[in-house]
């Protein structure tokens, strides 16, 4: 995170004997990324994080990812996707997408998830509807519609819906973070940035839960552990530094216009290893007294590019099924473009009512088992409007 906060109970030097009213000592724990050489976080625990007493592995089957072949656009409907019972954030996502770096999925979660950690990567959500509390260990997250939450590699959490909530997921394997090019050489947010400091929220408080024998499943390279802790991971009474979980609203983006229309790269508002996510948000739209305000045809040749539509009308799908909920998939050596007549349509247009959130990634990605029940087949012949001779 680009810049420093303190919370809770902390002594005025580090690594300096900091001591209970009982007079033992607080067990100090470092969570840094980059070897010791990028940021990090100093957090105090009434336990020991190091005290188990049981690891045992957990079999899991997300199904296979399968290439998109042929190569085609298409569109899906997280609408479409059924959770059954009681589903959490956590063991009842639902993977769409993936590659070696970044595996996307959707959950509608109406029970708390198990207490939980990543340990190969950060994990970004964008919250679809509904709210909850993200319990963590450097204390609660209270996040709701348009928020996305970033939570670092191996952060301990649990998710408590308050009532129902859609989330779409990414699980990188690597970090997430604002755009290099928005910060400055100490980390603080350039005045180009369309977001800064005051648009973001972190944990305000400590969490601090009592608690024996306490289970914490985590994701690794290797698969999950479900690991049992002799005390909860929830007895941080302080920290500070730079490596949080955090929560930025996609409502205080700042839309970045042109006279004629801009390149995706304005919207960029996260960057992970091989792909960026971008934010389209309701705008004033190209003024030059030609300009097409919708984009042109293009053929991103190195990327695939993934949009998630959230609200409003995105005017350049207009005619192809597209509606609030849907995602379509526009791969690399596909070139796409506005659907029939929006280029036309879009001409003298002064604002756009759109909200969508776009990953794109720099290797292909692959359908999972979500991708396969929510597709809408007849996506990839829109533009033509008919579809191969049966």
């Amino acid at each position: 995170m680009p810049y420093y906060r303190r919370v809770g109970e902390l002594p005025h030097k580090r690594h300096t004997a900091f001591r209970k009213p009982d007079g033992g000592l607080y067990a100090e724990e470092l969570m840094g990324v980059e070897g010791f050489s990028a940021d990090s976080a100093l957090l105090y625990h009434r336990g020991l994080p190091t005290a188990i007493v049981d690891a045992v592995a957990v079999e899991e089957d997300r199904g296979s990812l399968t290439p998109n072949h042929p190569l085609k656009p298409r569109a899906f409907k997280t609408q479409d996707l059924k959770f059954g019972g009681e589903a959490d954030a956590v063991t009842d996502r639902r993977r769409l997408f993936g590659n070696n770096d970044v595996t996307i999925g959707f959950v509608t979660a109406t029970a708390p998830s198990p207490l939980y950690r990543n340990a190969a990567g950060d994990e970004l959500f964008y919250v679809h509807g509904g709210s909850a509390t993200f319990e963590t260990i450097y204390g609660r997250l209270e996040v709701g519609d348009g928020d996305y939450v970033v939570i670092p590699t191996s952060c301990t959490y649990r998710v408590v819906p308050h009532g129902e909530v859609n989330l779409f997921t990414l699980e990188a394997r690597g970090h997430i973070g604002p755009p290099k090019r928005y910060l400055s050489a100490k980390g603080q947010f350039l005045e180009h940035s369309p977001y800064c400091e005051r648009d973001i929220r972190g944990p305000e408080e400590p969490l601090l839960e009592d608690g024996e024998d306490v289970e914490v499943l985590v994701r690794h390279r290797a698969g999950l552990t479900r690991y049992t802790y002799a005390t909860h991971p929830f007895d941080v009474v302080g920290w500070d530094g730079c490596l949080y979980p955090w929560v930025f609203n996609i409502d205080d983006f700042e839309p970045i216009t042109g006279r004629v229309h801009q390149p995706p790269p304005v919207h960029q508002t996260f960057e992970g290893p091989n792909f960026v996510v971008c934010s389209f948000c309701p705008r004033k739209v190209d003024y030059h007294e030609g300009a097409i305000p919708v984009p042109y045809n293009h053929a991103n040749v190195d990327s695939d590019e993934l949009m998630f539509y959230v609200r409003g009308n995105y005017e350049a799908r207009k005619g192809s099924g597209i509606g609030i909920g849907s995602l379509s998939l526009h791969p690399s050596g596909f070139t796409h473009g506005p659907q029939p007549g929006a280029a036309e349509a879009s001409i003298g247009a002064e604002f756009f009512d759109e909200t969508a959130v776009m990953v794109d990634t720099f290797a292909p990605l692959e359908l999972g088992e979500a991708a396969d029940a929510s597709e809408d087949p007849g996506y990839a012949w829109t533009w033509s409007r008919r579809g191969p001779k049966s």
